[in-house]
């Protein structure tokens, strides 16, 4: 739990003034002086904080410590319980306690980093499966990029995902890049976009020279608005502008609204292409999120709710587009005796290796999802009963993984501003993030269209503005989770 410190050099004696308090402190690895009386047992504790209020307070160097303001020492008797630690430091609210014998002389300073890990917003979760399965390569010898792991995983992902053919890639940004090059998107081509995601969504529309229109969020699910899509699907149809095709990010794990969406799409004839990157294990309409569009992209980053390390893959159940991608993902090489290449192509396979992990998270992702929606729910029941307090909704025959949970807070009836809470919380050793900055709101994108999803507010803009992303990693136990509640609930109530 903790290491024993040679803590002896830390004791300062009723006598001492603030001025020797002072090497003490230099050199302490924990930053504290032990006041101790004439028998040895603890007194009170001295800070650079409190030395810091007492110079404030106009009191001198020269100032007998004994002088100071009283300040009860936060101690416990000896132990190595860890809970009853973590119970001392938060009642408390202070980053150290101090172990005494049953003499009350003290023996030992435990601080909260010591034995109080960070807790981590979605580290990856790995174990022996997919171990095996990477051990299984080097015993083969298949450490080329191609191998029996690939194929399998790309079978099995297709499987799980309900699409006919998989292509496993180097990452999701690849998937969404060959999406566009396999539709032959390119330049003068507008390319309809979900404005709150991540800038991995954007970048290949501009790797290809399009036009990217960015379309607003609806307030419930918080992805693309279909009143947003209709609206601008109108203005083009009547100037005679409507887009190559639409780009539909799924963010936090949950689905957007793809009935009305592909009903829109239908109506013009335009193709939809989903960045699923976020949102693989999720449902939509009692099918798979990633199994509307004629093509979807997922990624397998080290956050994301399985992971190969690094990865991503499209999928689709158009045999053709993907034989494509296939040949573009390889350099493009021509069916020849000899290396002939036609047209630009990449290097974006994902190495036998990767996908030997991805072989073994597939096998678990079930559990993965069901610990992520386990987690949101412990959320969601205790962090409910603070007033303005929301969350990402499902929509209707929408059922997300929970990839991340998010909250958002009301500002008229929670002062403390989201960023203030995401700096107490790092104190606390606590990971989260804002919402996604929308993409109308990057400099990369300065001059862009955007359709909002009504006249009075632009819904992406208030989401990345008053929400925060909560440590949401499948591997959280109830103690990690409950240290989030207690915080963010200490947090908000002080203001």
């Amino acid at each position: 739990m903790s290491r024993m410190l040679n803590i002896s050099d830390q004791f300062v004696p009723w006598s001492a003034s603030v001025e020797d308090c002072l090497p003490i402190l230099e050199r302490a690895s924990i930053k504290v002086c032990l006041v101790v009386n004439s028998v040895g047992e603890l007194e009170r504790t001295i800070t650079d904080g409190d030395i810091r209020r007492a110079l404030l307070s106009g009191l001198g160097m020269k100032l007998p410590i004994s002088l100071l303001p009283r300040k009860k020492p936060i101690h416990l008797l000896e132990t190595s319980d860890s809970f009853a630690i973590l119970g001392a430091l938060e009642k408390n609210d202070v980053d150290f306690v101090v172990l005494c014998d049953v003499t009350k002389r003290p023996v030992n300073i435990v601080e909260r980093k010591s034995f109080q890990s960070e807790i981590l917003l979605s580290p990856p979760h790995i174990g022996e499966q997919e171990l095996n399965f990477v051990k299984q390569a080097f015993e083969d010898n298949w450490i080329a990029p191609a191998g029996p792991h690939l194929q399998q995983f790309e079978l099995k992902l297709a499987k799980y995902v309900g699409r006919a053919h998989a292509l496993a890639l180097s990452s999701g940004t690849a998937a969404l890049h060959l999406a566009l090059r396999v539709l032959d998107i390119g330049r003068g081509d507008r390319v309809y976009l979900s404005d709150l995601t991540f800038a991995a969504s954007l970048q290949p529309i501009l790797y290809e020279g399009a036009t990217p229109i960015l379309i607003d969020s609806e307030p419930i699910g918080w992805n693309m608005s279909p009143q947003a899509l209709r609206i601008q699907l109108e203005k083009d149809h009547c100037s005679g502008t409507l887009p190559a095709v639409i780009f539909v990010a799924h963010i936090y794990g949950q689905t957007a609204n793809m009935n009305e969406i592909t009903k829109l799409a239908e109506l013009y004839g335009i193709p939809i292409v989903e960045d699923a990157a976020e949102s693989l294990g999720g449902e939509y309409g009692g099918r798979h999120s990633g199994s509307h569009g004629i093509l979807s992209a997922y990624s397998f980053n080290g956050n994301k709710i399985i992971t190969t390390s690094g990865g991503g893959a499209l999928v689709s159940d158009n045999a053709d587009l993907i034989s494509k991608a296939r040949k573009l993902s390889t350099q493009g090489r021509d069916d020849a005796p000899h290396y002939q290449h036609s047209s630009i192509a990449y290097n974006y396979r994902m190495s036998n290796v990767l996908a030997g992990i991805g072989v073994g998270q597939l096998n678990i992702l079930s559990q993965r999802v069901s610990a992520r929606r386990k987690i949101f729910d412990f959320y969601r029941s205790e962090l409910c009963k603070i007033p303005g307090i929301s969350f990402q909704e499902n929509l209707e025959n929408e059922h997300g993984n929970r990839w991340l949970t998010v909250v958002q807070f009301d500002s008229s009836l929670i002062s403390i501003h989201p960023y203030q809470i995401m700096k107490r919380l790092k104190q606390k050793g606590i990971e989260t993030r804002p919402a996604w900055k929308p993409m109308h709101m990057q400099p990369l994108c300065d001059g862009f269209e955007l359709a909002t999803h009504s006249a009075e507010e632009i819904v992406s803009a208030r989401l990345f503005l008053t929400s925060l992303c909560l440590p949401s990693g499948s591997s959280m136990d109830q103690l990690d989770q409950a240290r989030v509640v207690k915080n963010l609930h200490k947090i908000i109530t002080e203001g």
